[in-house]
């Protein structure tokens, strides 16, 4: 019983001196175009209405950003009212910005263009949410300064919660 004993306490150490104590992320820091970096609900129940927030990154090594456009999904309803799109840094100051709508697309154009290594929080709120199906999904894409071309940058998933 002893031995057995034994046997276990030095294979456990063993192993934990064979696995790492950390894992290998990615280090979008030297990322070249921008993507999105996350999304959320408040609140996170099933209420009629919500605020959706998306979070955009520009890494170090991207070019400015001139124009963001966010395609609402057709299952989610909103008020269309251009001042329920707030965008800020992450620091909370809020980026001047033009947002237009064209059906279910919002455009937002800065004002002056968005610097690399800044990350954006974009709040829409009065979202009415779909009850039941799959969850909303918004597909992001940016314009860089000195090009006339979008580039996707991801999408953001929302979950419905029951």
């Amino acid at each position: 019983m002893k031995k057995m004993l034994l046997y276990v306490a030095i294979s456990t150490l063993a192993t934990a001196f064979l696995f790492p104590t950390h894992y290998a992320n990615a280090n979008d820091e030297n990322d070249s175009l921008p993507h999105v970096d996350g999304n959320y609900q408040f609140p996170q129940t099933r209420w009629s209405r919500v605020r959706h927030t998306l979070r955009v990154h520009i890494p170090k090594n991207s070019k400015s950003v001139s124009q963001l456009k966010v395609k609402v999904p057709s299952t989610v309803r909103w008020s269309d009212n251009t001042n329920d799109v707030v965008v800020s840094e992450e620091n909370g100051k809020e980026v001047k910005t033009t947002v237009s709508v064209n059906g279910k697309t919002i455009l937002l154009a800065f004002a002056e263009p968005v610097a690399p290594n800044t990350k954006l929080k974009i709040d829409i709120k009065n979202v009415k949410q779909p009850f039941l199906g799959n969850g909303p999904v918004y597909h992001l894409s940016v314009n860089l300064v000195g090009t006339n071309t979008e580039i996707p940058i991801g999408v953001a998933r929302f979950r419905i919660n029951l």
